[in-house]
């Protein structure tokens, strides 16, 4: 059986974990990372979470994978063929070790931007943030252990929130900061 969906109070110590990962992933990929950010509700302050770190390792090209998978995999970091969106190459902490999702995407590609830009918006829009814990929390009682259900209940408000973030982002010219790592 699968492990219910747990969401947590926000916990300060999600940057410092990210920070710890950021910078040995910066040492192991080099170059090959344009981007290395922390991403997902973990990224943003305050918003209550499941307690699983995501890191978008944004590179040039998707293909060939030598030149993250190799790293990555030195470092315990495990791919996951199974995953359905092509629009990025996923992996997963080794056994035993925290969980971590590493989302590798084309640099410049909307899946890329779309990620740093729901987050920078939560990030300016703490009211949006909240609304969304409480989604998270609602959604966690009615699905439990059902993962793919939870994720899937969350759709509508990230794409009615992406959309208030392009808003947004014309309206602030936003663009997207330095590589967090």
């Amino acid at each position: 059986m699968t492990d219910p969906v747990i969401i947590v109070p926000y916990d300060p110590q999600w940057p410092v974990l990210f920070a710890r990962l950021g910078a040995t992933l910066r040492e192991a990929l080099g170059e090959t990372a344009r981007r290395i950010d922390h991403i997902g509700s973990t990224a943003v302050p305050g918003l209550d979470a499941k307690p699983v770190l995501d890191i978008q390792i944004s590179v040039v090209a998707l293909e060939p994978m030598a030149p993250y998978r190799l790293p990555l995999e030195r470092l315990g970091y495990c791919f996951r063929a199974d995953n359905p969106d092509r629009t990025k190459r996923y992996f997963r902490e080794a056994p035993g070790e925290r969980r971590t999702h590493l989302h590798v995407r084309r640099w410049g590609s909307w899946a890329e931007q779309a990620a740093l830009l729901l987050r920078d918006y939560l990030r300016a829009h703490p009211e949006e943030a909240q609304r969304y814990a409480a989604l998270k929390h609602a959604l966690a009682g009615q699905y439990g252990a059902d993962r793919l259900g939870y994720t899937e209940a969350k759709t509508p408000f990230i794409w009615e929130t992406l959309l208030q973030a392009d808003r947004w982002s014309q309206a602030t010219g936003w663009e997207p900061g330095p590589s967090d790592a």
